[in-house]
């Protein structure tokens, strides 16, 4: 135990694989994170209803990429690149961050919030060299929590590139309903099929009817439809509403909620799949551009380039609906 009060309690652990944990409680339930790992989110638990996808992994692991430990309710995607590579890409899946090591991590704490904030220096000879400080701040009574990221370029005379999302693993529940503050027409359905992908011919036909129709998946009704997965992109959020609110009712009594400002994140990522290893509704994926790679974000000029010293700062709004 290392403090506890009124509202809050936080506890230190370490998993078999070796990776140190906190766990935060406050009166509605707990979040697990992974302060040296990213600061992951590794669960998030409130009102005795886990809220992270169903997954293979029983614990954390350390690593060099995402699919080493696939398993957090939250981790973030970026920073150099983002999302799925292309042909021309040469980075990890979601890029270098997710698993990067921590240098240091601080638990600020008061009568009202408990903030985690972490930071890393990363640096690369001849190559970009940034400051990195994610934070999340869970508030006294509630089940929503703010996760931040705050990122400077470093070098003094280059430009770095820039491309980030925040990945939100929510569980995928038979019948929920997704809404949003977006027109259905601001959505696409990602019709390229990724190395890691398999479809079968149900899935092909589903997904060719859902292409020609332009519809938006907002209900999670028949299974089958989400084996392999179904990803849909919204792009241009800001052209639409200056904040953004997806809202996705698992059932009568728990609603969840991702909300954050379309000039931070101007494209969100749906990420919707259910099979017996994997089942997930990621309905709401903020993120700087497309998920598919760092050049195709460069092709689409949605890559950001940050200048010599410059920085910018992220803020999603997340959990179950007080």
């Amino acid at each position: 135990m290392l403090i506890e009060n009124d509202e809050f309690t936080i506890s230190s652990f370490k998993y078999s694989s070796g990776v140190e944990a906190l766990k935060v409680h406050n009166s509605r339930g707990y979040l697990t994170f992974l302060p040296f790992e990213g600061l992951m989110i590794w669960e998030a638990v409130f009102d005795g209803l886990d809220l992270k996808m169903k997954n293979t992994f029983k614990q954390p692991y350390p690593g060099k990429q995402i699919t080493d430990s696939y398993g957090p309710f939250q981790f973030h995607s970026g920073l150099l690149a983002s999302g799925n590579p292309g042909s021309e890409d040469d980075h990890y899946a979601h890029g270098e961050f997710p698993l990067t090591p921590m240098d240091s991590s601080f638990v600020y704490v008061d009568e009202d919030t408990v903030t985690i904030s972490s930071q890393v220096e990363y640096v690369k000879g001849f190559g970009d060299h940034y400051f990195a400080n994610p934070s999340v701040t869970l508030k006294k009574g509630s089940a929503l929590f703010d996760i931040k990221m705050f990122v400077k370029n470093l070098s003094e005379c280059q430009e770095m590139p820039l491309q980030y999302l925040t990945h939100i693993n929510y569980k995928f529940v038979k019948g929920a309903k997704i809404t949003q503050n977006i027109p259905d027409r601001a959505f696409e359905l990602r019709t390229s099929i990724p190395d890691h992908i398999h479809p079968t011919k149900e899935w092909l036909a589903f997904t060719d009817k859902v292409a020609k129709s332009g519809e938006l998946i907002n209900e999670l009704d028949y299974l089958n439809h989400f084996d392999p997965e179904i990803v849909f992109f919204g792009d241009k959020l800001n052209e639409f509403v200056d904040d953004a609110v997806f809202e996705m009712t698992m059932d009568e009594k728990h609603t969840v909620k991702v909300a954050f400002n379309t000039k931070q994140f101007p494209d969100v990522t749906r990420w919707l799949m259910a099979n017996s290893d994997l089942q997930v509704a990621a309905f709401a994926l903020p993120a700087t551009s497309r998920t598919e790679g760092r050049m195709a974000a460069k092709k689409n000029g949605t890559l950001i380039m940050l200048k010599p010293q410059e920085s910018r700062s992220f803020k999603v709004t997340t959990g179950l609906e007080d």
